[in-house]
């Protein structure tokens, strides 16, 4: 079989999960990195000629509304990754842009243009670097108006009749209540405050802007769908509950059918219910994968979405309704390599200590004629979900191809498999998840296609503390290492979060002064003396989430133990890479490492 270098695999034209159809339903306005940057671009319904919108080299676009007289586009941009994001308007039919709002050192989060088009709510730690605060911004005076003050406020799309915005009070991942902000009445008001801590997410008006449907998990292991009337006495019911969890949901323009994504097992099922028959209607049978956006046209007929998939990367889609079809708008795959060259992720569940079973999937060689090196690959998050996707730009899919067997567990902590599984992770970085991790090496190490003497591990962001708690504190089990952007001092960690993580810390993570001595008990910098494999470290030097120091401190360290450490940092990214040429540099320095270090042959 043909071995592809790694930058065919991530020749790629992604499409973020960033969608919004033009009044008309004949625009769909969405956000890919063809130009080798995250630009705005539209596309025709049904697909044809695209248009750029903007020409970035520096900022990304993180999100877009299109307003409904079709004038303008409201957009959200951050630089080099540092996650400033501002507020811009564009003309839609000239291209002119200007800022809506622009304040330095602030994040911008959560617009939504207000159906008659007078206003924008948005979301911005201005005020305050620790609290996020709902304000409205009038598109005919140019004045910001403060709907709520203190806390983390975020909005959700006005009601139809621009009565009504729903608000999110976030305490925690797992922690939220829904509050209403009523325009006519000048007030806020809580709708749904959970007795004990739980998800309360808006979803979805009703056409009459009566009832408000949100995600919620009270009660309940999984997010099901349940509704409010506003103006009522409070009482809310459930409307769908399945076994797994609905991740999103929306509501067909003046109908009261519904259209959701159902996680199953980590794949996205769709789904369509009729409010007013009261039962379902058919929708298309998706491919294996997961859907990232998805946004209906003016009337409801046709859906925009996006959707990756284990052999193919995130790309742009389309599906009408009323044939019962879908269609691939977009190219995402552009390095000329098969389909049939590429692996589908076997699920599979291992043993962990304390009887659970870990669900992980696992990428098998094509041909495997005697044991070869294997790669544990730990997602972010930690709340987050290992998922049946083109994962890391082809990275997996690289490595299978040369012979690699990939490992990408859920280790508790992770979402998708209950609120319960979800919140083990809580105030235990470094705790039991480290056995979950050391369990899903024994797996590796039992199967037959593996050599136990050239495992590595792998992860960013939290995968990448996984990762430095892993060659700390488990030398035993791994022949390299990769971390990217990942914290290796929980202390320091907890102290240079953005603002507004800090009063979410000491539940999540812990506090840096009260807990300090359980902190640095579970931090890889404590056991850095104890590393024996060899690391590659890449950091993005404007990370606002994991700062720089977290891995200058440990290559320090490693460095004065003796430890061959490669060490790269990114001046033009942050947590993350936004650049194409960026994405190709550090996972062709990943490739490049795992196979000198692990193939007899390296490649």
């Amino acid at each position: 079989m043909a071995q592809y270098p790694f930058k065919d695999y991530a020749d790629l034209r992604v499409y973020a999960p960033i969608l919004a159809y033009s009044p008309d339903g004949r625009q769909i306005a969405h956000v890919t990195s063809e130009s080798g940057q995250f630009n705005l671009w539209t596309m025709p319904t049904g697909g044809g000629e695209r248009r750029q919108l903007t020409h970035y080299t520096d900022n990304t676009v993180r999100a877009v509304d299109w307003s409904a007289d079709g004038k303008h586009i409201v957009f959200l941009a951050d630089a080099n990754g540092d996650e400033f994001r501002q507020i811009y308007i564009m003309d839609a039919v000239t291209g002119e842009t200007r800022p809506v709002r622009h304040a330095e050192k602030t994040q911008h989060s959560s617009i939504a243009v207000s159906h008659d088009c007078k206003w924008l709510v948005y979301a911005a730690n201005d005020r305050a670097p620790g609290d996020v605060d709902t304000q409205i911004y009038n598109f005919e005076t140019g004045e910001h108006q403060r709907l709520t003050e203190g806390k983390l406020m975020y909005p959700g799309r006005w009601s139809p009749d621009d009565r009504y915005i729903p608000i999110s009070d976030v305490r925690g991942n797992t922690d939220l209540d829904l509050l209403v902000y009523d325009m006519q009445a000048g007030e806020l008001r809580m709708l749904v405050k959970p007795e004990t801590p739980a998800i309360v997410a808006p979803a979805a008006w009703s056409a009459d802007s009566q009832w408000l449907y949100f995600v919620t998990n009270i009660g309940r292991e999984f997010n099901g769908l349940a509704r409010i009337r506003v103006s009522g006495d409070g009482a809310w019911d459930y409307v769908l509950t399945p076994d797994w969890d609905i991740e999103q949901a929306v509501m067909l323009p003046k109908s009261d059918r519904m259209v959701y994504v159902v996680n199953e097992d980590g794949a996205s099922v769709l789904h369509g219910y009729d409010f007013a028959a009261g039962g379902a209607f058919d929708v298309p049978v998706l491919p294996y994968g997961v859907v990232g956006a998805m946004t209906p046209n003016h009337d409801g007929s046709r859906l925009a979405l996006t959707m990756n998939r284990p052999v193919e990367a995130s790309n742009l889609y389309e599906i009408d309704l009323a044939a019962g079809t879908l269609t691939g708008l977009g190219e995402s795959m552009l390095g000329g390599i098969p389909t049939e060259s590429m692996v589908e992720p076997e699920l599979i569940h291992f043993d962990t200590f304390d009887g659970r079973k870990i669900p992980a999937w696992l990428y098998r060689p094509r041909t495997s004629t005697q044991p070869g090196p294997a790669l544990l690959s730990i997602h972010g998050g930690p709340e987050s979900q290992e998922r049946p996707v083109y994962a890391y730009n082809g990275f997996y899919q690289y490595l299978v191809d040369r012979g690699f067997t990939v490992l990408a567990p859920n280790i508790r902590g992770s979402t998708g498999y209950g609120i319960s599984y979800q919140k083990l992770i809580h105030r235990d970085f470094g705790g039991d998840d480290l056995k979950d991790i050391e369990h899903a090496a024994k797996y590796l190490q039992s199967l037959a296609s593996v050599d136990p003497n050239r495992i590595a591990v792998f992860g960013g962001s939290y995968g990448g503390f996984a990762t430095l708690s892993a060659v700390t504190r488990l030398p035993q089990y791994w022949a390299a290492g990769v971390d990217l952007v990942g914290p290796s001092n929980l202390v320091t960690f907890a102290r240079a979060v953005p603002p507004f993580w800090k009063r979410m810390m000491k539940e999540w993570v812990g506090d840096p002064d009260e807990d300090h001595d359980m902190l640095m008990e579970r931090s890889p910098i404590t056991y850095v003396k104890n590393v024996r494999a060899p690391m590659l470290i890449i950091q993005g030097a404007n990370d606002p989430r994991v700062v720089k120091s977290e891995s200058d401190q440990m290559v320090e360290q490693m460095k004065a133990n003796g430890v061959r450490v490669k060490y790269y940092v990114d001046e033009a990214e942050g947590h993350g890479t936004t650049r194409r040429e960026n994405m190709l540099t550090w996972y062709s320095m990943v490739t490049e490492f795992l196979t000198d270090e692990l193939l007899d042959e390296p490649v």
